[in-house]
């Protein structure tokens, strides 16, 4: 990565203004022109350096304040196929494989976001139907600290 494409992603890595023209706003910024930075983000792009460009939505700000991170014990060799499932069901946010340790049997996790509690048991339970898996536990979110994306 050069020094510009370093510059403008320290300049987007919080979000991009909320303006009719946010790239004239970094460009201003970076002493740069609108369509050269761009340009830039592009080039990024294809190279592999950004992913993605998308929107975030303060998910508490409209209401969605339920969260339980789901921990599930998926047999070691339906992990692929069950992990697939879950992560179709579109109140899961974010569906991991992690090892499993001597005191937790847990394998798989996914984060089940909701208007209420009793919504993210309901979602997990459809979860379990459609998996057949049926050994899990809900862990609810109580505050949050700390929501981020990656920094440079």
């Amino acid at each position: 990565m050069d020094e510009v494409e370093e510059k403008i992603l320290r300049a987007i890595q919080d979000g991009i203004p909320l303006t009719h023209s946010p790239f004239s706003e970094i460009a201003n910024q970076l002493d740069m022109s609108e369509k050269e930075v761009i340009s830039q983000i592009k080039v990024m792009h294809e190279k592999g350096i950004i992913r993605r460009f998308g929107a975030s939505i303060g998910h508490r700000d409209i209401g969605i304040i339920a969260n339980a991170m789901c921990i599930w014990n998926v047999p070691d060799e339906r992990v692929g196929d069950v992990g697939t499932i879950m992560a179709n069901f579109p109140e899961v946010t974010h569906c991991y494989e992690r090892p499993r340790r001597p005191e937790w049997n847990y394998n798989l996790f996914t984060m089940v976001h909701s208007y209420t509690k009793e919504d993210c048991v309901e979602v997990a339970s459809e979860i379990s139907k459609a998996t057949g898996i049926s050994d899990y536990r809900l862990l609810f979110s109580e505050r949050e600290f700390k929501k981020t994306g990656v920094r440079l």
